[in-house]
């Protein structure tokens, strides 16, 4: 079938062949235009002939470095409840208002009589922050476990059950004073 159509378009074109023999040196003026072109791009091509590479590989290599420069810039250190979800930084919120107004509160008792009480739950407390921020970490590294989430919202609890307990003791050591000035009196 290719035949055929090979065929035909031969019969169809047979009389349009330029079928003129060449003028003599033809083919050697054929062969002078080609080596004086061939010169012609090899001059222009040593002229304009510049090597990129090195300079590509440079600057390639700073856009990786600016890369990761930023990526790291970006990242944590340690994640908190905050990062984990909005409620979840709702509630980190609600209890580092409440643990900083309840030592607020301690701080308005401080009196001698008051004074080693105060101090023991602040050491204790300072335990606690120690243990939160070990908690951070934990939380960064294991991809925000909820066993983690759920230790460090105990550990803003326990603060504040320490200072409720601490002013409760406070007010007993009051009532306490209190009564026996009544009875020496």
């Amino acid at each position: 079938m290719e035949k055929d159509n090979l065929n035909r378009l031969f019969d169809d074109l047979k009389g349009e062949f330029n079928i003129k023999t060449p003028h003599k040196n033809h083919e050697q003026r054929f062969l002078d235009k080609l080596k004086a072109e061939d010169s012609v791009a090899i001059e222009t091509q040593k002229q304009s002939w510049f090597n990129w590479k090195p300079f590509l590989a440079i600057a390639a290599s700073i856009v990786i470095c600016f890369g990761l420069f930023t990526t790291l810039q970006q990242q944590p250190d340690d994640l908190d409840l905050a990062s984990v979800s909005p409620k979840m930084s709702e509630t980190q919120d609600f209890f580092t208002v409440t643990i900083e107004n309840e030592l607020k509160k301690l701080n308005k008792e401080r009196s001698p009589l008051t004074e080693q009480i105060i101090n023991d739950a602040l050491v204790q407390i300072q335990l606690l922050e120690t243990d939160y921020k070990k908690l951070k970490t934990d939380l960064t590294e294991s991809g925000k476990n909820q066993r983690v989430i759920y230790a460090m919202i105990s550990n803003f609890q326990t603060r504040i059950d320490i200072l409720n307990t601490v002013l409760e003791q406070i007010e007993i050591v009051k009532q306490f004073k209190s009564n026996s000035n009544e009875n020496i009196i």
